[in-house]
């Protein structure tokens, strides 16, 4: 089985990943994954909307696995298989900012994950790194922020929305006065950049 990173948006899959997806015979992925993907699938080629995610271990040895952003950043990557990176939001959102990568600490707040996320996020902005928050819309980002402040440590947040597409959006601002979220599909860079 390979996993395919698709890249966050549009016009972000590699080489690579172009490569596998032309040459598959049995593609899964979310609805999302499979229209960044779609003009690279072959004619002829089965393709499939994941809806049980706990059973992708059980798929044949042939197929291919579309992961949005990069399978190893909150993606598919924990399957057994062969694993083609993609070009991920915190890659994009990091460019868009001209902030190195080796600053920078990815925390996942999806899910049941809120608090652990925000106390991750507290501990590495206490270790003066910059933190790439992925966090569903369900994610409390006025608590983040109030315990953020109460640190009395001067950082920013950027608020990105929709990276890779044409209605992207990247906002910047301090802790005290946070952009506003206007999408569900955001991130948030945290910190002193």
């Amino acid at each position: 089985m390979k996993i395919v990173g698709v890249g966050c948006g549009p016009g972000m899959l590699t080489e690579d990943a172009i490569r596998v997806i032309c040459s598959a015979t049995l593609v899964y992925g979310s609805d999302r994954a499979i229209k960044i993907a779609r003009r690279h699938i072959p004619q002829g080629c089965t393709v499939k909307t994941i809806d049980d995610f706990k059973a992708l271990h059980t798929l044949p040895e042939d197929a291919v696995i579309l992961s949005t952003g990069d399978p190893m950043l909150a993606g598919l990557g924990y399957l057994k298989g062969d694993v083609i990176p993609g070009i991920s939001s915190l890659q994009v959102a990091a460019a868009r900012l001209h902030i190195p990568l080796a600053r920078v600490v990815p925390v996942v707040a999806h899910g049941t994950g809120h608090e652990q996320g925000m106390n991750d996020t507290m501990d590495e902005v206490l270790c003066k790194k910059i933190v790439f928050l992925l966090a569903d819309p369900k994610f409390d980002t006025a608590e983040l922020y109030r315990k953020l402040r109460a640190l009395g440590i001067p950082m920013k947040v950027a608020v990105c929305e929709n990276l890779g597409y044409p209605d992207e959006r990247i906002a910047v601002d301090t802790l005290e006065s946070p952009p506003p979220l206007t999408s569900t599909k955001y991130s948030l860079m945290i910190g002193d950049f």
